[in-house]
């Protein structure tokens, strides 16, 4: 029988391992309200993305506070349909082979696909783990601790992937995890956090196998 790795590794969704085909809830609400865009993701992600279920009061509760009416919000919206990258089914699988891995994401009930994204993702993903689902939004540190109190790891085991500066690198970094920001040509945002904390940088999931398979033998000492 073949053990579990013990290093554990959680990757981010949407901009890390590929982009819906469409918009979803979370846009559709976004391009709606009059507030500021990152106003209105930080106001969905303390509300509408921890919900495991769309409620009435829920919407209207939503509703209220990026100023939408009610009436208008969007319930019947499927989950748009999801393309990976180029090369992300081929990281994946190598990085399954040095770790056990998992998808930790900012997703609402509406927009969480889970069942498409076990067929899209097995067998190299162990299990997913939507904040719809855990009731914790990244960057909040009981996201991350999700994953680790599942598995009963220490969080200095556990290696966070994603594209997001602040909800994954910041909130991974917090949480006693290490980090692999996606960059995607993108300039780092705070390199202290890569002196300090040694948050590693890579253009895209290819790129980050291999600072993972780097990692992989140090998480067993």
């Amino acid at each position: 029988m073949t053990s579990r790795p013990e290093l554990l590794v959680s990757v981010d969704v949407g901009g890390t391992l590929g982009m819906a085909d469409g918009p979803g809830l979370t846009m559709r609400l976004v391009e709606a309200s009059p507030l500021p865009p990152t106003r209105t993701r930080e106001i969905l992600r303390s509300s509408l993305h921890t919900r495991p279920a769309l409620t009435d009061s829920l919407v209207h509760e939503v509703c209220e506070a990026i100023q939408v009416p009610a009436e208008t919000f969007p319930r019947d919206v499927p989950p748009a349909p999801f393309s990976l990258y180029p090369g992300t089914a081929d990281a994946l699988r190598q990085i399954s082979a040095v770790a056990t891995v998992v998808t930790l994401s900012n997703v609402t009930c509406v927009d969480a696909d889970t069942d498409g994204m076990r067929r899209l993702l097995s067998p190299w993903v162990s299990d997913f783990f939507p904040s719809c689902r855990i009731g914790y939004t990244k960057p909040d540190r009981r996201a991350f601790q999700a994953v680790t109190g599942h598995f009963g790891a220490d969080p200095s085991g556990l290696i966070h992937v994603g594209d997001d500066w602040t909800c994954d690198i910041v909130g991974a970094i917090e949480a006693g995890a290490r980090a692999v920001w996606i960059s995607r040509g993108r300039q780092v945002p705070d390199e202290s956090l890569l002196v300090d904390h040694g948050v590693l940088v890579a253009d895209d999931l290819v790129a980050a196998t291999a600072h993972i398979q780097h990692l992989a033998p140090r998480s067993a000492t």
